[in-house]
C-alpha cells in the first residue's frame, strides 16, 4: 500500500508549521519510526520557509505595453508540498512559484566576503535538508518557479499499517 498526499498552502508563516503536523500525522498513522518522521519534517519545514520567504516574487512578463506587464504571477501567494509514502521511501516535493534558485554557485560563496558574513543564516536550511534526506534535488522550473525534492528510506514499527 502507499500513501501520496498534496497541499496548496498559502506564502504565509503559519503554514510552515501546518504541513509539518501534517506529515508528521500521516506518518505516525502509516506507522514510521519517530526518528525518520522527526527528519523528514524538520527537512520539510526549511523547503516550506524557503518557500514562504523567497517564492513569489516572479513577475509575468506581457508585452511592454500591455497594462499587465511586470504583475505578480496569479499563484504568487502560494506553494505546494507533496508527500509520498511508498513501500520503503518517502519522497516529498515542495515548489513555488517564485524566481528559482541562483545557480549553485551564487549559493556557496568561494571565500569569505562582507556580504557573505552579513548573509550567514542564508543557505542553511538548505544544507539542513540535504543532511537530514537520503537524496536531494534543488530545481528551477523554467517560468514557474523552484521545486525541492528530497527522500528518505522509512524505517517501520512494528506493526505498520503500510510495511513494504
Amino acid at each position: 500500500m502507499s500513501i501520496w498526499w498534496s497541499l496548496h498552502l498559502r506564502r504565509e508563516a503559519a503554514s510552515v508549521p501546518l504541513a509539518r503536523r501534517f506529515l508528521l500525522g500521516t506518518m505516525e498513522t502509516a506507522g514510521v519510526d519517530p526518528d525518520v518522521s522527526f527528519d523528514l519534517s524538520v527537512a520539510l519545514s526549511e523547503a516550506c520557509a524557503n518557500a514562504v520567504e523567497h517564492g513569489g516574487h516572479r513577475a509575468v512578463l506581457g508585452e511592454p505595453g500591455d497594462s499587465g506587464y511586470g504583475r505578480p504571477a496569479a499563484d504568487s501567494g502560494q506553494y505546494r508540498v507533496t508527500a509520498y509514502l511508498d513501500g520503503e521511501k518517502c519522497r516529498i516535493e515542495v515548489s513555488d512559484s517564485g524566481p528559482g534558485f541562483p545557480a549553485r554557485r551564487a549559493l556557496r560563496a568561494a571565500a569569505p566576503t562582507p556580504y557573505a558574513e552579513t548573509q550567514a543564516e542564508s543557505g542553511r536550511g538548505l544544507d539542513l535538508i540535504e543532511q537530514l534526506s537520503d537524496h536531494v534535488q534543488f530545481g528551477n522550473r523554467p517560468g514557474r518557479g523552484a521545486v525541492v525534492s528530497f527522500d528518505k528510506v522509512l524505517k517501520w514499527r512494528e506493526g505498520a499499517l503500510l510495511t513494504a
